[in-house]
This record gives structure tokens, C-alpha cells and sequence, in this order.
């Protein structure tokens, strides 16, 4: 019988290098497309093909689809809100002209599924965010391009007969994320707090995110990819829960042992989300989804990471 095949574009990446270590464990074929641009080469699992290069790049995207995957795991983008908002021109060429390409050459190579990652971002500011929405209010242009590559999804889905799925990730964080600019905020505290600074919140702090631990991640992930779905069929992939923003900063300056405290910043003039939390029923039902870890759990074994890696 032979072995499955997964080509994970963005697969250098924090969520790509997690989902790879996990289907190389178990026992599937893993292809990595990346172009290093916020990614490391170290990361990679030396069991995966690894191409360099860009989903905007056919002469990459040929290499990649010449090992003929049975499954794509869509995820790379131009991360995130910031850069985007910094940087418009470059979120769309990746994460428009990138998601349609890649979709393309999944058609042609009549790949068995698609799973393209979205965000959390596309709902805009409210109460829960359920699925079956229909009215979106994209706050910035990574938000507005992930709503663009569901669009494109649901149109090669429909036209092309690909089965395509579409999986909402929410504030995902965990060891293999990286601290740096436009990176998430997690990381960049434990950065602050391991070198005994202030933690900077950018609002009142009582804002609320629905953070999901990779782990979590992964297993949503997976259980849409190898599993029947309906047509373009979304899904949340998340907690539940939101957590606010200063619970997070005092759990990580308790594990860091960081004296320094929090200070406050004005709110980014893009930023209008004040909470953040998924309804995660439609995974519950049609798969038995449960996220299992804690936020503070969670956040311990990052610090751990990030502390033991800078060692």
C-alpha cells in the first residue's frame, strides 16, 4: 500500500512545521513548499521534501506538484494584520495571487483535498463567530485577502469539482512561534518578559482573544483533512474561550518571573476587534473535536520552549 502524500505550502512555518512533524509521526509523505521569508530552514523536519520558493513561483510550484501529493494544506501567507496593513501590495500577491495558483495547480494535478487556511480576522468585531455568518467586516488587508482565498476556494470548489475545505484559525500559538515584528503576541511577550521588560499592550488589556494551542491546531487540521466534508465546507478551528489580554501578560510574567510589569499603549487605529471567540460546535459535531489544553497551560510549555531554546 503506498504512502500518502501532503504538500504543506507555507510548510516552514510555525503551523507548517508542527502539521509536518505530526504527519511525518504518522507515517504520511510530507512536501514543504517555503520561501524562508519568516520561516527557518532549521525548522524543517529533515524527513520532508523540501522545495525553496514561493507559491507565486510556477517553476516552484511544478517541483512541488511534480511529486504528486494527495493532500495540499494551504497555508502560506504574508502574517499578518500589521504587515499587512505595511505592506498591501505584498499580502496581496501571496495571499491572493498565491492562494489562486496554488488552487490551480491542485486542480490540475487532481489532488483527493484542499485545506486553505483562513483566519479568525474575516469576521471583524463580534459577540461569537459562527461559520454559517454571511456579513463580514475585514479590517485590514490580510483580512480582506483570507476572506479573497475563501472566495477562490469555493469557486474551484464548485466549478472544478475540487473538494476543498476551509479552516478558520484563531490566534494559534505554541512552541515553533517565533517572536519578531509582525510575529504574534505570545512570543513577543516571552521575549519581553525573558529579558525583564514591561510588557506592551496596545488597548486597555481587557480585550479578549480565543487563543488555540498548536496541538489543538494540528488535530482540527487533520481530522478536516482527512475526513468527508462538504463542499467549501468551513470551519472554526479554536477554543471557545476567549482569554483577555492581561490574563495572558500575567501568566507569562508569572512563569518568566518578570518584575517589570505591563505597560499600556493606544489601541492601533486598525485594530477594532475588542473580543475575540469562536463557536467551535460545527468541529465538535462532525468530528468529535475537543481542544484539550489550558491557556495557562499552554503558555507554560511555550515559555518553556522559548526560555530553553535561547539557553
Amino acid at each position: 500500500m503506498s504512502i500518502a502524500k501532503v504538500l504543506i505550502t507555507g510548510g516552514a512555518g510555525f503551523v507548517g512545521t508542527n502539521l509536518a512533524n505530526n504527519l511525518i509521526n504518522e507515517n504520511y509523505e510530507v512536501i514543504i513548499i517555503d520561501d524562508l521569508s519568516s520561516s527557518y530552514r532549521g525548522s524543517i523536519n529533515p524527513k520532508a521534501i523540501f522545495v525553496e520558493g514561493s507559491v507565486v513561483d510556477d517553476v516552484a510550484l511544478t517541483e512541488c506538484f511534480s511529486y504528486n501529493p494527495d493532500y495540499v494544506v494551504h497555508l502560506a501567507a504574508l502574517f499578518a494584520n500589521q504587515n499587512s496593513v505595511d505592506h498591501p501590495d505584498s499580502d496581496l500577491m501571496v495571499n491572493g495571487m498565491g492562494t489562486l495558483k496554488v488552487l490551480d495547480f491542485s486542480k490540475r494535478a487532481c489532488v483527493k483535498k484542499v485545506v486553505y487556511a483562513s483566519s479568525s480576522c474575516v469576521y471583524g468585531n463580534k459577540d461569537i463567530m459562527k461559520e454559517g455568518d454571511i456579513e463580514f467586516h475585514p479590517d485590514t488587508p490580510y483580512a480582506i485577502t483570507k476572506l479573497l482565498g475563501e472566495y477562490y476556494s469555493k469557486f474551484w470548489s464548485s466549478q472544478y469539482d475540487l473538494d476543498i475545505a476551509i479552516v478558520r484559525l484563531f490566534n494559534v500559538y505554541g512552541p515553533g512561534d517565533f517572536p519578531g515584528e509582525y510575529r504574534s503576541v505570545i512570543p513577543n511577550f516571552i521575549k519581553l518578559a525573558t529579558n525583564n521588560k514591561p510588557l506592551t499592550i496596545t488597548g486597555s488589556g481587557n480585550e479578549t482573544r480565543d487563543f488555540c494551542f498548536i496541538d489543538d491546531t494540528v488535530d482540527g487540521i487533520c481530522l478536516i483533512l482527512f475526513n468527508k466534508t462538504e463542499s467549501s465546507a468551513i470551519f472554526n478551528i479554536a477554543t471557545g474561550i476567549g482569554s483577555s489580554i492581561i490574563e495572558v501578560a500575567n501568566y507569562i510574567n508569572l512563569y518568566c518571573n518578570n518584575k517589570a510589569g505591563i505597560q499600556f499603549n493606544e489601541r492601533r487605529d486598525w485594530d477594532c476587534v475588542i473580543d475575540r471567540r469562536a463557536d467551535i460546535t460545527k468541529l465538535k459535531n462532525s468530528f468529535g473535536f475537543r481542544p484539550k489544553t489550558r491557556i495557562k497551560d499552554g503558555i507554560k510549555i511555550t515559555c518553556d520552549w522559548l526560555v530553553d531554546l535561547n539557553k
